[in-house]
């Protein structure tokens, strides 16, 4: 068959089955021995000696990084919509059944620029590309708040298989393409009285007042046919998956073809119980299969892998941000 007629490849959905498949033979994990020091030196040796490195990312990376959905970020940002709707969350606000599409569309460019648009509070994300940007990887993450190329890493090298908050949708998907909504939501984000700091970050101005109803004709529409758009946020089968997602989805099976074998670290950050077929199954499943890969994971009360692949896990039950402070105070340490 002609190459101009093969189909490329579909990583996203290639490593789901193999993950399937194989989770069904698991049934009984551990959290691993050893304690969190030695633990993470033993992950400080994997990195050292991994030839590469596949990183996958759950919510509980960017929570270690600041991006919380609740609590002084929620109040400071959403606080008029908490006491105008009861909203207890930036979470539950994406869901809320708003009296207008003005005020939904006011809600939503406060979220996603708060989540997409400013680098997330702590240098987290910059941390993680000092440990592996001598190395050869690739992300693969559930995460939509882009907050991986925002700290430098390599365009390239990322998939965001479930979307992101920096594109529109129509919203039935009839479309085949994606939108960017910077341009929008920063005129959103004025709309509503927000004001740049000195950093150039919206801020709440000093008076409180605030819009929370964008005007007239500031709904966004698709600039193909007018019709309403959404987020380009998996949730159904409307979900576009536009060129740029199938060229990541193809370059993440290139990526773990070249790396079948040979001395892999699969690093497993902040993957909770929502999605483990996309990251944390495949890992696991990628790991048994070559005797020389590692698998690592790092997540405050949920680290833990099968018997399996015990003696070549470490497993690491605290919070993502000090353990990797931790791992670059022993690289240069090392170094010194």
């Amino acid at each position: 068959m002609s190459m101009l007629n093969e189909r490329p490849r579909d990583g996203w959905r290639e490593t789901i089955e193999q993950g399937i498949r194989a989770a069904r033979g698991y049934r009984r994990l551990t959290g691993g021995q050893g304690t969190q020091e030695e633990r993470v030196s033993a992950l400080r040796r994997a990195l050292d000696e991994a030839d590469a490195v596949v990183i996958g990312a759950g919510a509980g990376l960017s929570t270690a990084a600041g991006f919380t959905y609740s609590g002084e970020r929620f109040e400071r940002y959403f606080g008029d919509f908490a006491c105008a709707f009861g909203i207890a969350d930036i979470y539950s606000g994406g869901f809320y059944p708003f009296p207008d599409n003005e005020t939904r569309w006011a809600w939503w460019a406060r979220h996603i620029y708060y989540n997409r648009y400013v680098p997330a509070p702590k240098p987290t994300y910059a941390r993680l590309l000092a440990l592996v940007e001598d190395k050869d990887y690739f992300v693969v993450t559930t995460n939509v708040d882009h907050q991986f190329q925002l700290a430098g890493f390599d365009k390239a090298r990322l998939f965001y298989t479930q979307g992101d908050y920096g594109l529109f949708q129509c919203e039935d998907g009839h479309i085949n393409e994606t939108f960017n909504n910077e341009t929008w939501v920063m005129r959103a984000m004025e709309a509503q009285g927000f004001v740049r700091d000195e950093n150039g970050i919206f801020q709440v101005p000093e008076n409180d007042g605030l819009a929370m109803r964008l005007p007239a004709g500031f709904v966004p529409t698709c600039p193909v046919d007018g019709s309403p758009v959404v987020m380009n946020l998996r949730a159904d089968d409307s979900f576009v998956e536009d060129d740029g997602w199938r060229r990541a989805s193809a370059a993440y099976a290139a990526f773990l073809d070249a790396h079948e074998q040979g001395r892999v670290l699969y690093l497993e950050l902040g993957v909770g119980a929502n999605t483990p077929v996309i990251v944390k199954y495949p890992f696991w499943q990628m790991t048994q299969a070559n005797s020389e890969a590692t698998y690592a994971c790092i997540n405050l009360g949920e680290a833990f892998c099968p018997n399996e692949i015990a003696s070549r896990s470490v497993c690491i039950d605290a919070d993502i941000a000090g353990v990797l402070d931790d791992l670059l105070e022993a690289r240069h340490d090392c170094e010194a």
